[in-house]
């Protein structure tokens, strides 16, 4: 076999002959041969460094063969194959060829002689290869198999797409976020080139102006870089308004913007690249949940959140390289049970999660960034230029118009509903709970009035009123969204009990909780007409109350509520998951552990 290389490539002629045959004493054993001749040509004086920059390659090459070797023995084996026959030959065995030329645009070509029982190969490679200072430099440690998958990949790229080649470091980064499988990395790797065209994503960083409110309200800015190179992304979520911010801005304005954010972040990686030498290819993330409550579990920011981070991780694989989260407070695992479930298993393990004051210890910041630069805000000395926060003005929110025809007006009349409450008229619903330390949340604003919140428990099963029935206390509703569940002839304490305290809220107010249940049973949520003279609340409605409010109209209330119960399972399951992080969790593991065994815990806010 012969190798006539054009172009550049005439500088060397390679072959390599690879000889698998059946071991002569054991037929269930394969001997494996290998063997390889360099005819170098004339190289300007230089051919001994060649020839020693060839056997480089040719032993790197050896690793590479019997790495596949392993890979595909071990596809067979999970596929269940333990057995194959004795190869044999056929009557219509191949005749032995001649030698054949290969020019240098068939890289990787097989010439296969079948000699008696054994199957020899002369293999001629000649491909494209990567250089090694270039994949230290650049890329970081990859296998043979790894560096094979990154060239074919870039190579169907170059011969397939039409558009913009991404750079080495982004195909590697979905490589490297489906192990390496090339069908799976093609597959989402063309999908998100498709809609960076679509969406205009590589002009992004020259085309986007933040608005103003993002500038003064966005909670979220670069800071230096972490003990590893890597660019080091602030945000103090728990100082942010994502309700105003949504109101203000829409969905669409925040995604462009954390998009913008990820742009900057390959952009920082590539400079950072050089100037630390080494390859930097994803970046940390310090989150600050200092402040943070119920409000931020206002459903359409979930929403707009959940979004954020499917089109985050669809489209910037492998970019992120840590996530400290700091100061997690007693919520915490409220949000972690909405929003884990949407983030890739990959993606869990780079947390790291302290509660209270842990960061501030061994194995917190300092072992991640330098002291010099944790910011003055967690107790450091630089000062950091991320906006403070705080609550976005009402006056900054879009008119009804503006939002007319966005998915979140839809999205919220779909999954709210809405209450009329009365003098003496409350609006109840009810929650069946199968499993204790279950936890009910519940989001509502109050457009009209002043209402008193409450919630009770009662072992039995309040009747359910249809909607073409009388009301639960025998009377018709003062309006078809009105429920009354509690019976007059109910006693508070020995029926039902109460399990939270009343919380007043004011026309206008937006109010998130939850309640993590302490008993199964049925638990009764109830909106009621506020009014400083009433009785307490203790007292059931009257009749002649509900009655005088049909002629009162200013004795009307309404509410927009939502409700949701997340499983015990689902949540002790979400908060496994986050004690098995490499994480500082036990404080607040503690804390809600000890809450869900020896008391029901309430968290609220406006």
């Amino acid at each position: 076999v012969s190798l006539q290389p054009t172009g550049v490539f005439n500088i060397m002629c390679v072959c390599v002959c690879v000889c698998v045959q059946v071991h002569p004493e054991n037929e269930d054993w394969t001997c494996f041969e290998q063997t390889a001749s360099l005819d170098i040509k004339s190289f300007f004086g230089f051919e001994s460094t060649v020839e020693k920059i060839a056997m480089k390659q040719y032993a790197s090459s050896i690793k590479k063969g019997k790495e596949i070797i392993e890979y595909y023995l071990k596809e067979l084996d999970d596929e269940g194959l333990t057995h194959v026959p004795r190869w044999s030959p056929s009557s219509h065995s191949l005749p032995l060829s001649s030698p054949t030329s290969l020019s240098t645009n068939q890289p990787d070509l097989l010439h296969i002689n079948l000699l008696s029982s054994s199957l020899t190969f002369c293999v001629f490679y000649v491909a494209d290869k990567l250089d090694a200072d270039y994949i230290k430099r650049y890329l970081g440690d990859l296998t043979p198999l790894q560096e094979s998958c990154l060239i074919r990949l870039r190579k169907w790229l170059q011969e397939t797409h039409k558009g913009k080649i991404p750079k080495d470091e982004h195909i590697l980064r979905f490589l490297r976020a489906r192990d390496f499988n090339m069908d799976k990395a093609r597959e989402i790797l063309c999908q998100s080139l498709t809609w960076r065209k679509q969406h205009q994503v590589d002009y992004l960083l020259e085309t986007w102006s933040s608005p103003q409110v993002l500038q003064d309200y966005y909670t979220g800015g670069w800071h230096h870089h972490d003990k590893d190179g890597r660019p080091l992304y602030i945000l103090r979520l728990g100082q942010m308004d994502t309700k105003g911010l949504v109101r203000a801005l829409g969905e669409e304005s925040l995604l462009r913007h954390v998009l913008s954010i990820n742009e900057e972040g390959l952009r920082r990686c590539e400079e950072n690249t050089k100037v630390f030498g080494r390859p930097i290819s994803c970046w940390t993330c310090l989150v600050d949940l200092e402040g943070l409550n119920m409000r931020h579990l206002w459903r359409p920011g979930v929403k707009a959140l959940l979004r954020i981070i499917e089109v985050v991780e669809a489209n910037y694989p492998e970019t992120l390289g840590r996530l400290l989260i700091l100061r997690a407070p007693r919520v915490f695992p409220v949000l972690w049970t909405l929003v884990s479930p949407f983030i890739d298993e990959n993606t869990r393990k780079k947390f790291l999660i302290y509660a209270g004051n842990d960061y501030q210890g061994a194995g917190g910041l300092v072992d991640y960034i330098d002291k010099e630069i944790i910011p003055d805000f967690l107790g450091g000395e630089c000062m950091c230029e991320v906006p403070e926060g705080g609550l976005v003005p009402k006056s900054m929110y879009r008119t009804a118009e503006e939002v007319e025809n966005e998915d979140i007006r839809l999205w919220t009349e779909m999954i709210y509903q809405s209450a009329s409450i009365f003098k003496g008229a409350p609006h109840e619903i009810v929650i069946e709970i199968i499993d204790a330390s279950s936890v009910i949340t519940w989001d509502f604003d109050v457009c009209k009035g002043d209402i008193v919140f409450n919630i009770y428990h009662s072992k039995r099963a309040p009747q359910v009123p249809r909607k073409d029935t009388l009301g639960a206390h025998g009377i018709t509703s003062p309006g078809g969204n009105n429920v009354q569940l509690i019976d007059k002839s109910w006693t508070l304490g020995q029926d039902y009990s109460m399990v939270e305290s009343p919380l007043t809220c004011k026309e206008g107010e937006s109010v998130q909780g939850s309640h993590i249940t302490r008993w199964p049973g049925f638990y009764i949520l109830q909106w009621k007409f506020h009014n400083m003279a009433a009785c307490s609340a203790t007292n059931l409605p009257r009749v002649d109350d509900v009655l005088a409010t049909l002629q009162v109209s200013s004795h009307k209330c309404k509410v927009m509520y939502y409700t949701e119960v997340l499983g015990s399972e689902d949540f002790r399951g979400s908060m496994t998951s986050l004690e098995s992080s490499h994480s500082g969790f036990s404080q607040l593991s503690a804390a809600t552990t000890n809450s869900n065994q020896s008391q029901s815990s309430s968290m609220i806010s406006r």
